[in-house]
């Protein structure tokens, strides 16, 4: 079989860093010199994440094919830099979907649509598929949620299945479960995962591999104990202590041989890993040369996932500049103009990220004239250059209800407009700009300078864009249109004339950064933000 599987569950509770824990074994696979690829399977019903609010689900991450998915495949692209596609994010909701769409045309000729074999037959046929018989690869494949969650049990089903067909040697089990440490007893309980591992065993399936999370180390009697009351050998019985960084991950998994067992267990050659790239990536990460304060302005700051890939990929920019990016969360919401100036004074740096609706707008569009009268380095991003934009019209253009037809429907001057391609649609998920779109660099540009070529992709979720009415009076006062699509029909990308850092972009950069190669943009706003700092 050439292609072999890595289940990874979690027991006990949720929020235990199953993505983290098989994104690092991606890279750690990836450091042997296997061929990687990675799903998420989520058990919730909606489609996709598009329509969720980000405050209770955190940021929609879009792969470069247009597809929304969960922020976990986030983490995938920037551990094993590959790039996901429409089928690394399965969800309850697309499934049933399929079925249904089957069930009335008929495909099951008249039967009785059940959970099985329909729905675990379709869950089985997403698992991931060599693109030809000979592709030899290994799919990492999370799935969401706990053991016990009524919503899991048919992923849960479909992977007993598939173990059964496939053979254990071609796919395993790993699951990742609590070790709690009770103060008052000054002891680490084992209980939870003995549970856990009992529920997953009462459906058919036998973990292979346990990754014990715990906040303090798991001693030799304790993995003696598991590994007993769970029946899986003592040396694939391993912890998975708390780490500083998030990207120490992959070398501390790498300490407690993790790729060397999941190795073992499916039958394959173990060969030396080459992680020298990734250590001198976390030493430069640990060990920076200088700070840098960071304002983001928007509207989901209640909960820092909503913009998880923009504080990577500002992580990632200070990484390539030897400087720590210290995040200062701003809700664009409380920004007004009387503690505009207290807020923003001692900021190096000034971001303002997507977004969509008109809750804090305003502050948004004083984050951005206060960046740009102050100059102070800036970077919009989607929502955050339309609003530089409308800031850019009231108070350089002169017109007072500049705005965007997505807050403003009346307005008299809609400087951002609805794209003619989205004026018919109804349904809002999945309907947006979406995915990998090419932008044409202009000369004499800032960005230019950044890339180092005329031509770049970058990642959208948008539905509305600047209106070409005002592009002429816009370039006259000081913007710099200095990037569109290429029929030069869409503005993708701008800049201030006379000011050492202002960027917006209408794509999302952030999507594509990586720790180890940082997106030019981010490096360009982290670096002009350190000499901001220096020299101001």
């Amino acid at each position: 079989m050439a292609v072999k599987y890595v289940f990874v569950t979690g027991g006990v509770v949720s929020g235990l860093g199953k993505g983290i824990t098989a994104a690092s074994l991606g890279r750690l696979l990836k450091a042997r010199g296997y061929q990687v690829t990675m799903q998420k399977f989520d058990p919730y019903i909606n489609i996709d994440p598009g329509t969720m609010n980000p405050i209770q689900h955190g940021e929609v991450f879009v792969t470069d094919d247009g597809t929304e998915t969960d922020l976990d495949l986030g983490h995938y692209e920037r551990f094993i830099n590959e790039s996901l596609d429409k089928n690394s994010n399965v969800t309850t909701g697309k499934i049933y979907w399929s079925v249904l769409q089957k069930e009335r045309r008929g495909d099951f000729g008249g039967g009785t649509v059940q959970v099985i074999p329909h729905i675990t037959n379709e869950i089985k046929s997403r698992f991931y598929r060599g693109k030809t018989e000979e592709e030899e690869r290994i799919a990492i494949i999370e799935v969401g949620g706990t053991v016990g969650d009524i919503e899991s049990q048919p992923f849960l089903e479909a992977i007993r299945q598939f173990q059964h067909e496939a053979g254990r040697e071609n796919a395993i089990l790993l699951h990742v479960t609590l070790i709690p440490y009770l103060k008052a007893s000054c002891e680490m309980k084992t209980k939870p995962t003995q549970a856990s591992v009992k529920e997953l065993q009462g459906m058919g399936i036998q973990p292979d591999i346990l990754v014990c999370r715990s906040e303090y180390p798991v001693t030799e009697e304790v993995k003696e104990k598991i590994a007993l009351f769970c029946n899986v050998p003592i040396s694939r019985v391993l912890q998975n202590l708390d780490v500083e960084y998030l990207y120490e991950a992959p070398l501390a998994m790498e300490k407690e041989k993790l790729a060397d067992v999941v190795l073992e267990c499916l039958h394959l050659q173990n060969r030396e890993p080459d992680l020298e790239d990734w250590k001198a990536m976390v030493n430069s990460l640990k060990d920076p040369c200088g700070t840098v304060k960071i304002a983001v302005v928007g509207k989901y700051t209640q909960l820092h996932d909503a913009y998880l890939s923009v504080v990577e990929a500002l992580k990632h920019g200070g990484i390539a500049c030897r400087t720590k990016p210290d995040i200062i969360w701003m809700d664009s919401e409380e920004l007004d103009e009387r503690s505009l100036d207290q807020r923003l004074h001692g900021a190096d740096g000034i971001l303002v990220p997507g977004g969509f609706g008109n809750r804090g707008t305003q502050g948004m569009i004083l984050a951005a004239w206060y960046a740009r009268t102050h100059r102070v380095p800036f970077l919009g991003i989607c929502l955050g250059m339309q609003m530089a934009i409308v800031e850019y019209a009231r108070n350089v253009l002169g017109y007072q209800d500049a705005n965007s037809m997505e807050l403003d429907a009346e307005t008299k001057h809609p400087v951002i407009a609805l794209m003619p391609d989205q004026e018919s649609v109804k349904n809002l998920g999945g309907t947006l700009r979406l995915g990998s779109y090419p932008c044409i660099l202009k000369e004499d540009t800032i960005s230019i300078s950044l890339f180092g070529k005329k031509e770049i992709q970058e990642r959208h979720r948008h539905r509305y864009e600047v209106n070409n009415a005002y592009r002429a009076q816009l370039m006259e006062k000081g913007m710099m249109i200095a990037g569109t699509s290429p029929d030069d029909r869409i503005v993708e990308m701008i800049e201030i004339k006379k000011h050492p850092f202002f960027v917006g972009t209408q794509g999302h950069p952030e999507f594509k950064s990586r720790p180890d190669q940082a997106h030019p943009l981010f490096e360009g706003f982290i670096r002009s933000a350190l000499h901001y700092a220096n020299f101001q």
